[in-house]
């Protein structure tokens, strides 16, 4: 790693992409949850641009295209289960851009072949391992730094690092470059609302990735998971750069924003619904029924998108090749046909079945690690800090957002 030149930050000084998508006007949107059931009691399906809609910018990316949002739970899953009928590849005109050839933007028979190597980087037996060390190691030392003040905000001081110090470190990449790659990975997504950044976020990040993936090929290290998928091989042939710099400049969002915003938003939940903290407190085996429930009752990523290989009519509406399809898991995971009382958060519930993750092939390729980080997150703070509760001195938190949802801050005592 000494050849490899030192990350470098944005060219803005002041920009900070962890708060720029909600003060572009994600911040704004709250609880679009009622608006949602008016739509989708008229329709499962939204003939427009459901971003507009809510009076937010479009995706810049996909401003040429026709859109439409699949709001019922049914017409969600029935989208993803049909690979073959709707196609991953509408979204090369973003993820194309800020990440690669990724994998989320191929179809098969790419996509299996791929999926198949990296999927056996996030094998039960390697991500349990990583659950009794290095995971714990993480978490325990961001509580290190706040658990003798007896109150902290929890956003910027915990769940916003966890997940991203992990990666980082799972990576083998110095520490003294951790805070800007953070910055970088972060960043990339601003393309959707800000050409300027997230297109200098893009560029340093793939450079980085770039240098650091051929010195792992040149200099392999034993036991290290970076250089495992750096010279991993499929049908005998060496993956392609394309490929493998891809995958590593996707990771540290796929890994990182799934469980940042998703723990966030459970923590938000649990806070607010004090009679079921106290469940929780009294009994650990509750934590993971939380976590789906909280999952489900505001996921992180509300939408994914798909496009039609063929002309289609779904829920009245009429879908061409190249329209853009908004498959929004929010709304399938308060749709009232498939949950009952979906607006109310209730870890007694007793489906797991939401959408937060996905369905099909294209499913969460990291839901386990995501649930492991949750887990190990929740149950930490649990044991060092008994009497956690919201902070009264400030406002209680508010999830929002639309492209990735979590809360902006969540302020709370443990005196």
């Amino acid at each position: 790693m000494k050849a490899i030149s030192k990350i470098q930050d944005f060219n803005d000084p002041h920009y900070n992409p962890f708060t720029a998508m909600k003060d572009a006007g994600e911040g704004s949107i709250s609880d679009f949850y009622p608006e949602l059931k008016r739509l989708r009691d008229l329709s499962p399906v939204f003939d427009g641009d459901l971003r507009r809609h809510f009076g937010l910018h479009g995706d810049l990316t996909m401003a040429h295209l026709r859109h439409v949002a699949v709001l019922g739970y049914k017409e969600v899953k029935d989208v993803l289960l049909a690979p073959k009928l709707y196609s991953n590849t509408v979204y090369g005109h973003n993820m194309g851009v800020f990440f690669g050839d990724s994998i989320t933007i191929m179809d098969n028979p790419d996509h299996a072949r791929y999926r198949q190597l990296f999927q056996k980087a996030f094998m039960p037996k390697m991500i349990a391992s990583w659950g009794e060390h290095l995971i714990p190691r993480m978490i325990n030392d961001l509580i290190d730094g706040f658990e003798g003040r007896g109150r902290a905000e929890l956003i910027s001081e915990f769940t916003l690092h966890f997940p991203f110090h992990f990666i980082h470190e799972l990576m083998g990449l110095p520490i003294e470059d951790r805070a800007v790659f953070h910055k970088l990975a972060f960043g990339q997504i601003a393309i959707t609302f800000d050409t300027e950044h997230g297109m200098d976020a893009v560029t340093k990040l793939k450079d980085y990735l770039t240098a650091v993936v051929h010195d792992r090929r040149d200099n392999p290290r034993e036991g290290d998971f970076m250089s495992t998928i750096a010279t991993a091989e499929v049908d005998g042939e060496r993956l392609p750069d394309n490929v493998v710099i891809s995958f590593f400049r996707q990771l540290m969002n796929a890994g990182g924003d799934t469980s940042f915003n998703g723990f966030s938003s459970v923590l938000t939940a649990l806070l607010t619904h004090p009679d079921q903290f106290e469940q929780v407190k009294a009994d650990r085996t509750l934590v993971p029924k939380a976590i789906e429930e909280g999952l489900r009752w505001n996921c992180p990523v509300p939408g994914i998108s798909r496009t039609p290989v063929e002309t289609v009519e779904l829920g009245g509406v009429t879908i061409n090749p190249g329209d853009h399809m908004m498959v929004f898991l929010a709304s399938a995971n308060r749709d009232e046909k498939a949950f009952e009382r979906p607006d109310a958060f209730d870890i007694s519930r007793a489906t797991r079945n939401h959408a937060a993750f996905g369905y099909g092939p294209h499913m969460c390729i990291g839901q386990h690690l995501a649930r492991l980080e949750m887990v190990n997150a929740l149950n930490a703070l649990l044991d060092r800090l008994p009497r956690l509760r919201l902070d009264g001195d400030f406002p209680p938190p508010e999830v929002c957002g639309m492209a990735l949802r979590g809360p902006k801050a969540i302020h709370v005592r443990f005196d």
